[in-house]
């Protein structure tokens, strides 16, 4: 099971970080403008999906949503928590994975969600539990008091994929880390098992994993994972939800999530690619559903990276999120060469983007 599910692992250098961190941007962006839109209103406005492209808005600029701005955030914290700064290149290994404690890791975050909180920019529909928690995290409250507990909104895992990118981390700092960042803000156990999963699926697919292997490793990590409460990293987060049993309360999330791989797999022997994937696998509004749906994205084209986003943004649900975790899975597993330098170039926030996979990545 452990070896199956990815633990132990051979770390692999595959360039992955920039192409994860920019296909989670293009992604995001090809699903902006058709979030909330039907399909027939989609398809009117864009055409057939694989023809879309990607979006320009005023000044040709490309816009994005919060996912992006959060998975920034979170991808900055983690720099400043082990002691690096965007943009400047440190010694990778085992320094920076030491100073990522849960302490670190917790008030780094804090600090940049409060300041997404208040970023002008901050102005694309964000998710109201994002909002409210991130409200209450600046009060200066415990995490476990400001977080919502009910919330499993994808608002948790939409934004974990530079979680999987911080090189030297162990499967328990990863996973701990992954699911801190989720109970922030969404307290539900299947926000923190999807948050977990999605960053493991992203590394594994960073390190050679076959499309064909992914949802057998990621059954077999869900199910490993399932009684494992990460109490070092989530305090007394379970209790504080009113659970009589750490273990019981974290297997509920993983539970969940191994329902929606199945469901994503069910889909996918059906080889239906002109179904709409929202209708097939999920709408994405809700953590289990978004991660999914975005795998059903990837592997439904095959794992084309450009095939995989315009499917994901082709969708009646939760568009952008969907495209965003689709094409943060297809960047780990392909790289950079299949986004197009013109769309990296009209991203919004192309040089914050730049910047951060120049202190993970390994291609130099």
């Amino acid at each position: 099971m452990k070896q199956l599910a990815g633990h132990p692992a051979h770390e692999r250098v595959w360039k992955s970080t920039p192409g994860s961190l920019f296909g989670l941007a293009i992604g995001d962006a090809m699903g902006y403008p058709t979030e909330f839109l039907n399909m027939a209103q989609i398809t009117a406005k864009f055409g057939p999906w694989e023809r879309m492209g990607l979006p320009l808005s005023a000044g040709d600029v490309v816009r994005v949503t919060d996912d992006t701005q959060m998975a920034l955030a979170v991808g900055e914290a983690l720099v400043e928590a082990s002691a690096g700064e965007p943009g400047v290149r440190r010694a990778r290994g085992a320094g920076a994975a030491t100073a990522l404690t849960p302490a670190t890791v917790e008030a780094a975050l804090r600090k940049h969600f409060v300041r997404w909180l208040h970023d002008p920019d901050n102005n694309r529909a964000p998710g109201q539990t994002c909002l409210r928690a991130c409200a209450a995290l600046e009060r200066g409250i415990r995490w476990q008091d400001a977080t919502v507990l009910g919330s499993k909104g994808c608002g948790a895992n939409m934004r974990v994929t530079p979680v999987a990118l911080v090189p030297g981390l162990s499967p328990e700092q990863r996973a701990g880390i992954a699911q801190l960042q989720a109970a922030l803000t969404h307290g539900h156990p299947t926000a923190l098992a999807a948050s977990d999963l999605t960053a493991h699926a992203t590394w594994l697919l960073a390190h050679g994993c076959a499309l064909g292997d992914l949802l057998p490793r990621l059954r077999a990590y869900a199910q490993e994972s399932r009684h494992t409460y990460h109490a070092e990293w989530l305090g007394d987060l379970a209790a504080k939800a009113g659970a009589p049993d750490a273990r019981a309360f974290i297997a509920l999330g993983w539970d969940e999530c191994l329902r929606a791989l199945d469901t994503a797999a069910a889909a996918l022997r059906a080889k239906d690619v002109s179904r709409d994937p929202s209708e097939a696998v999920g709408a994405g509004w809700i953590a289990e559903e978004a991660l999914a749906t975005a795998l059903y994205c990837l592997l439904v084209v095959g794992g084309d990276p450009r095939g995989a986003v315009a499917r994901a943004a082709h969708s009646s649900g939760d568009s952008d999120s969907i495209a965003a975790l689709a094409g943060a899975f297809a960047g780990a597993a392909r790289g950079l060469v299949y986004w197009p330098p013109e769309w990296r170039a009209a991203l919004e926030y192309e040089g914050r983007i730049s910047a951060l996979a120049a202190v993970w990545d390994d291609a130099g």
